[in-house]
């Protein structure tokens, strides 16, 4: 049977290793693994392992200065290496601040090194992923349009994610939320109805008021039966994933948009004041009437967005051979007569915005009655922003869509 793998993601670095060490402490047969990424940007990368109590650590030179060639070149191999020491009975990987657990997950599941037969996944059992969350600044930092670099937690000189897509990314991915410190009362309250509805089937830790980090592996054994695991969302999936509340609480809600004709582009764009404010989380697939063969998928966090790509719809049918049996079987349940599946599917997590300014925004950037019986040749000669990579706030955009696959950090 594989031996068990557990990544810890967080940005406070001292938290994750503390999680790490409890993790080591109640089993001796448990290796850390670290890759401190704070000299990327010079192509270089130092590794720690833990093993049989004591650290070893190791200068690497990349070719490249890049997370994907740290994954690929280092880690990778390294874990496959771990997978074959009979003396090693559990990994865990500790991520740097600036790692989103989701992409990692993804080569794990699917890189294949040079000179092995499969991906670590084949012989590591990947058990779950845990976030270690600031609890006093959570929300705040979620909320928020930050610079990582603002933080001194960018990778590179040219990585301009937010703060808030690394602490909403990690929260919302994570089966384990293990909470260290925690704000006043009511905040506590707002933090937690964020959390509650962001990522409903994890399991929550609170060690605020500890002395030490637990050990957060038994928990690993109690997870929900459709915990994800390290499993990434299909865009064409259910966006309501473990049954979140659905009702208002303490200024919290989660709403559900659902809508039958298409997006302006030019409207929708200017939407996005609306949906950035006040909000945590928007995510979902969007019909855009310029492009109406083409689904997008929208995702933000805090005060920021990104728009990829998330291939065709099923209306176009030559889609139809490309998407596995669960699509098909759900886009036939909605089908409609006219638009096929295509329709506006939307996920908004809100924290301090009226839920019904939300709905009025998206509503006003809908077509018109007009402009839907113009049809689809004109609707595709309509302003469109959305023809290049976008991110909110844009200043200027450059560069060629990003694909749905791709969403996330680019390296």
């Amino acid at each position: 049977m594989p031996d068990p793998l557990l990544i810890v993601c967080g940005v406070d670095r001292d938290a994750v290793l503390a999680t790490g060490e409890a993790a080591a402490a109640a089993d001796p047969r448990t290796v850390l693994v670290v890759h401190d990424l704070r000299r990327l940007g010079e192509g270089v990368v130092t590794r720690a392992v833990h093993h049989e109590g004591r650290w070893t650590t190791t200068a690497l030179e990349l070719a490249h200065g890049c997370v994907s060639c740290t994954l690929r070149e280092d880690l990778l191999p390294l874990l496959l290496e771990l997978a074959d020491d009979d003396g090693v009975g559990r990994v865990v990987l500790l991520l740097d601040p600036g790692m989103e657990p989701e992409p990692v997950c993804e080569a794990l599941a699917h890189v294949v090194p040079d000179g092995r037969e499969g991906p670590v996944t084949d012989v590591l059992d990947l058990v779950g992923v845990v976030a270690v969350l600031d609890g006093e600044r959570w929300l705040d930092d979620a909320g928020s349009d930050d610079a990582l670099a603002d933080r001194g937690l960018a990778l590179t000189d040219d990585d301009d994610r937010t703060v808030a897509q690394i602490v909403v990314g990690h929260a919302e991915f994570a089966d384990v939320l293990l909470v260290v410190g925690g704000p006043e009362p009511w905040e506590r309250v707002r933090r937690d109805a964020v959390l509650a509805r962001l990522a409903p089937q994890a399991r929550r830790l609170d060690a605020s008021g500890a002395a030490e980090v637990p050990d957060v592996t038994p928990v690993l054994a109690e997870l929900h039966p459709d915990a994800r695991r390290g499993v990434p969302d299909d865009p064409h999936g259910p966006l309501l994933r473990g049954q979140p509340p659905l009702t208002r609480d303490v200024g919290v809600s989660l709403l559900h948009v659902g809508l039958r004709r298409p997006f302006h582009p030019q409207r929708l764009h200017e939407a996005f004041d609306v949906l950035l404010t006040g909000t945590v989380r928007v995510r979902g697939r969007v019909w855009v009437a310029s492009r109406p063969e083409h689904a997008l998928w929208i995702e933000s966090a805090g005060g920021g967005l990104q728009i990829g790509m998330a291939g065709r719809w099923l209306a176009d049918s030559l889609a139809w051979d490309d998407v596995d049996e669960v699509r098909r079987a759900s886009a036939s349940l909605r089908w409609d007569e006219r638009w096929g599946d295509r329709e506006q599917q939307l996920v908004v997590l809100v924290h301090d915005a009226e839920p019904a300014d939300v709905v009025a925004a998206l509503d006003l950037a809908l077509l018109t009655d007009d402009e839907l019986a113009l049809g689809e040749d004109a609707w595709r000669a309509f302003p469109d922003p959305f023809g290049t990579t976008h991110t909110d706030p844009c200043d200027e955009l450059e560069g060629p869509v990003v694909p749905s696959e791709q969403r996330g950090e680019q390296a």
